[in-house]
């Protein structure tokens, strides 16, 4: 009777269809559908996520997905570097509505009312619509622990801080954030656009996470236990599962620009790693002191370039430093950080790219633009000790060289490689049988197949 009830369930997963959030959330799902393959999953996001994130055929598995309505005016065509917020709070405006429309389609295809609704956290109006369908509803942060506690607490940051303080205020009464100043916090928490669509979106999450049945996200206790165990006094449950990208089957092979056999021939952690994400891109005067450090110091780099680096960089930079330097418009980022090649990871310090730097080995230089990305930058300089932040906020070629040369060639980038192969076997330690985040993960199935 029990294996009976159990094949009925019906699980919606809802997505917030921008930036690097779809990913992880879809990693989750297809590895709680390989450990429970009697559940049916619906997937939710917008039809061009779902294009991109699926294959032709349809669906993986027991997964199937489901459009929902972006909300956009017809014709409408994101225009400028960053991300895409007008699209964000268009999106924002359709919902809970497009959601609901779609989960109805799915309920009457599958014949199966939902029995369990998991969302990114960022739709905190997930918890209503669980509470009308008497389902649980267990929301996922697809961000790092620090920004999660961040939002938990931010109307104690307002009283604490005020609105527009000093920016650098010191956070020590936030339990491990002594070194975290106000400035570091992302914009609309205690400075800056606080009433934009965005900024609300985020407090309401902050307010509605201790109602979820569970929250779990992409990190490892390990990772900042601390914080771990202040979240978990302000959370019902709170499910460390990650890093998912070390239990998700592998991506395809594909290195079509042949950046792999290019670090073959370099010498052990001698190469930077460059690249900003799929949203942002510096401004032309910090490409130009980027470009111009590397070729001052003949510094070997490997460049993920989103652009036309003919256009955009120092006119002849490509042939004066293709001895040592190689720009490709895409690279497997996860592998090129595993080879013992790279030295160094110039990033915008986003999640996803700070936990494949921990994962490879690799300390970072970060130049943070917008979101958790300055939280992030922080931390891992002046908490976890592998990287440096970009002095002053922005590229110069005079920060760029002390950056590289610090982390490359001296006894601080010595250590710095020592704290993240430090952090790279907790990673790997709680990713194995027995393990916190496989333990976790197993209580996340526990909650989804009983309650």
């Amino acid at each position: 009777m029990a294996e009976a009830k159990r094949s009925q369930k019906h699980i919606a997963v809802l997505t917030f269809p921008f930036t690097s959030h779809v990913a992880p959330l879809l990693s989750l799902t297809q590895r709680l559908s390989q450990a429970a393959p009697e559940l049916i999953f619906s997937f939710f996001s917008t039809p061009q996520s779902n294009a991109s994130h699926f294959p032709k055929d349809g669906k993986f598995d027991n997964i199937k997905p489901y459009d929902v309505d972006t909300g956009l005016p017809e014709g409408y065509v994101h225009k400028g570097q960053g991300p895409p917020r007008v699209a964000v709070e268009y999106f924002l405006k359709a919902t809970p509505g497009n959601f609901q429309r779609a989960i109805q389609t799915a309920v009457v295809e599958t014949g199966m009312e939902i029995s369990c609704l998991i969302s990114d956290a960022f739709l905190w109006f997930a918890a209503e619509m669980a509470k009308e369908m008497q389902a649980p509803w267990i929301p996922f942060w697809t961000g790092g622990l620090r920004p999660l506690l961040v939002h938990l607490e931010t109307d104690n940051l307002r009283q604490q801080l005020g609105i527009n303080g000093p920016g650098d205020q010191t956070l020590e009464f936030l339990p491990g954030f002594s070194t975290i100043r106000a400035v570091d916090l992302p914009d609309g928490v205690v400075s800056g656009s606080i009433d934009s669509p965005f900024s609300v979106m985020l407090l309401r999450v902050g307010k509605m996470l201790p109602n979820a049945t569970a929250v779990a996200i992409n990190s490892f206790e390990e990772l900042d236990i601390t914080v771990v165990d202040t979240i978990k006094s302000r959370l019902k449950i709170f499910l460390n599962v990650g890093p998912l990208i070390l239990t998700s089957p592998p991506p395809p092979d594909s290195d079509k620009y042949g950046c792999l056999e290019w670090l073959n021939g370099r010498e052990t952690s001698s190469v930077a790693y460059i690249s900003f994400g799929s949203v942002v891109t510096p401004s032309p005067s910090e490409l130009a002191a980027l470009a111009e450090a590397l070729e001052e110091n003949r510094i070997q780099f490997l460049w993920s370039f989103r652009g036309n680096p003919e256009e955009q960089l120092p006119k002849g930079f490509l042939e004066r430093t293709s001895a040592y330097g190689k720009i490709v418009p895409w690279a497997p980022q996860l592998k090129i950080l595993e080879h013992s090649s790279v030295g160094v990871f110039v990033t915008h310090g986003g999640a996803k790219s700070i936990t494949e730097s921990i994962i490879g080995g690799v300390p970072m230089i970060c130049r943070a633009f917008f979101a958790d990305q300055g939280l992030n930058q922080r931390t891992m300089e002046t908490v976890w000790g592998i990287g440096l932040g970009v002095e002053g906020g922005n590229f110069t070629k005079d920060r760029i060289l002390e950056a590289l040369e610090a982390i490359l060639y001296s006894e601080k980038g010595k250590m710095m490689r020592e704290k993240v192969a430090a952090l790279k076997g907790l990673a790997f330690q709680a990713v194995e049988p027995g393990g916190r985040s496989t333990t976790n993960f197993n209580s996340l199935i526990e909650i989804i197949t009983t309650i």
